[in-house]
């Protein structure tokens, strides 16, 4: 049954149609606040494109679950080979959406393809910075998956690997994806909406969802209302002041960090003292409870305190204008260029209150001396400034940014964030290069110590970047249906784990 989808929200008359319209049928309406700059697979571990196609369209080998931890997804089992090589057995009787069998060359295939120069894939860069794939088909059903270093968590690495099939182009992204998940990719309407269907050829149990239509609503009160009136059944991302509704609302921490980039080559970012004053600069406190929700947390680092190696004893920056102020001078006395002007580039929706929050920085920023100016910008230019190669004759930017790891270890965040070869890093500095190294091919506690050690490296010694809440997130669900959101709902919506009441 296909759903009339309104902007704003209909009469009381038209709304209870509507429900009733909904609970005849097993399809769902989910509202998102931006819409998918691509539908590409690999690229699916950025929260907008992840909460369409993540183990709806295209499934990963394993899978990581934020209760259970690692499980078996298109790989059954693995073992330890030895040498930094792992022996996967893949799940028999896969088959893509187009009919295909789903076997070792596509899981060999995909794994090049992530790593390919011409199309970036964003899994590729993210968590395979700085390390070689290799593979060796044991046989149909047998792939023996080589890193270089030796990775010991390479099946949790694996969980972020989107099987595509062996004849996905490796220099060019897909418009179309195929994927072997319990959901087929139907239709992308450009400025409207994507519709998904059950996939009747999948491996799995079949889900109670049988379709689903993504539409696109930038204003967070829009989004809430439209799943109160029954035109939508999920907001997997709403604002602090529209979560009023405690039978469909729900809080959780979404494993988000939200932060300032720093390029550290840019003058005059390049001088430490004025990093420590756009810290200093920032009343951190003042967001909560306000522009931003109780319980977020006040962040020193990229991952959340879930992850691994976490540093409790690290102290967010203490707001101190007076001290930001005297930094700016001293800087100044020696020639650095601190009135130069700084560009603040924010993405347009990327977490409820977004503008609000940068608008307040802006104010901070400027209180103390920054001759700075804010850009609000949509995703795809938002990309273009924050990935490499970054824009020539750029002039100095602080670029706002929200990072997801609930995988509970940062080698998922730090190689691509901070190594000198990482793709969104702003820096370029040996120790950080190894660093990183090390603390990637250890294990045990051994591991949780170099992890630390680097998060206090770059919170106190570099300075890297402003770094500034551990994230709560708000969805709103309808009543009709059994669905609780959990720290992975931002970039992560399975559309199989939704039953009705």
């Amino acid at each position: 049954m296909t759903r009339k989808t309104h902007l704003f929200v209909a009469s009381a008359l038209a709304s209870a149609v509507a429900f009733g319209a909904q609970a005849q049928d097993n399809s769902v309406t989910v509202v998102l606040s931006e819409e998918l700059e691509i539908v590409e697979p690999c690229s699916s571990t950025k929260s907008n494109v992840g909460r369409v196609l993540f183990q709806n369209i295209s499934e990963t080998v394993t899978e990581m679950d934020p209760k259970t931890g690692l499980e078996p997804r298109l790989a059954e089992s693995w073992e330890d080979m030895g040498n930094g090589t792992w022996r996967f057995s893949l799940r028999q009787g896969v088959t893509f959406s187009d009919g295909t069998v789903m076997d070792a060359e596509d899981v060999a295939h995909s794994l090049v393809r992530m790593k390919s120069p011409d199309i970036a894939c964003e899994i590729g860069a993210k968590f395979f910075g700085g390390i070689d794939i290799t593979s060796n088909i044991i046989d149909a059903h047998t792939i023996d998956v080589t890193a270089d270093p030796a990775q010991p968590i390479l099946p949790m690495l694996m969980s972020t690997v989107t099987v595509t099939p062996q004849d996905a182009p490796l220099d060019s992204f897909v418009d179309h994806p195929i994927g072997t998940g319990p959901y087929t990719f139907d239709e992308y309407v450009r400025g409207q909406s994507i519709t998904l269907s059950a996939n009747p050829t999948y491996w799995g149990e079949q889900p109670t969802v049988q379709s689903a239509t993504y539409v696109f609503r930038s204003d967070s009160a829009v989004r809430a209302a439209m799943v109160a009136a029954g035109e939508a059944d999920i907001a997997p991302n709403i604002a602090l002041q529209d979560a009023v509704n405690p039978a469909m609302d729900f809080s959780y921490p979404n494993s988000e960090t939200v932060f300032l980039r720093i390029e550290h080559a840019q003058a005059p970012l390049n001088d430490r003292r004025v990093r420590e004053a756009l810290n200093l600069a920032v009343d951190r406190e003042a967001f909560v409870g306000t522009i931003l929700a109780d319980g977020t947390l006040l962040a020193t680092g990229i991952t959340p305190p879930s992850t691994i190696g976490y540093d409790a004893d690290l102290k967010p920056y203490a707001y101190d204008p007076d001290r930001a102020r005297a930094l700016l001078e001293e800087a100044r006395a020696d020639g650095v260029p601190v009135d130069t002007n700084i560009t603040l580039i924010g993405r347009t929706n990327n977490f409820a209150n977004v503008l609000e929050t940068m608008e307040a920085l802006l104010a901070m920023y400027q209180e103390i001396g920054f001759t700075m100016t804010l850009e609000m910008v949509e995703v795809a230019e938002w990309l273009e400034r924050y990935a490499k190669p970054f824009p020539e004759n750029r002039g100095p930017q602080l670029i706002e940014a929200q990072h997801d790891n609930a995988n509970g270890d940062p080698v998922f965040s730090m190689y691509f964030k901070y190594h000198s070869e990482g793709q969104q890093s702003g820096l370029t500095d040996p120790k950080v290069d190894a660093m990183i190294a090390e603390a990637t091919a250890a294990t045990g506690d051994e591991r949780a110590a170099k992890w630390s050690a680097l998060f206090g490296y770059l919170h106190e010694e570099s300075i890297a970047d402003v770094m500034l809440f551990h994230m709560v997130g708000f969805s709103r669900v309808n009543e009709r249906l059994d669905f609780a959101p959990s720290i992975r709902t931002n970039s992560e919506l399975q559309l199989s784990q939704i039953k009705f009441k």
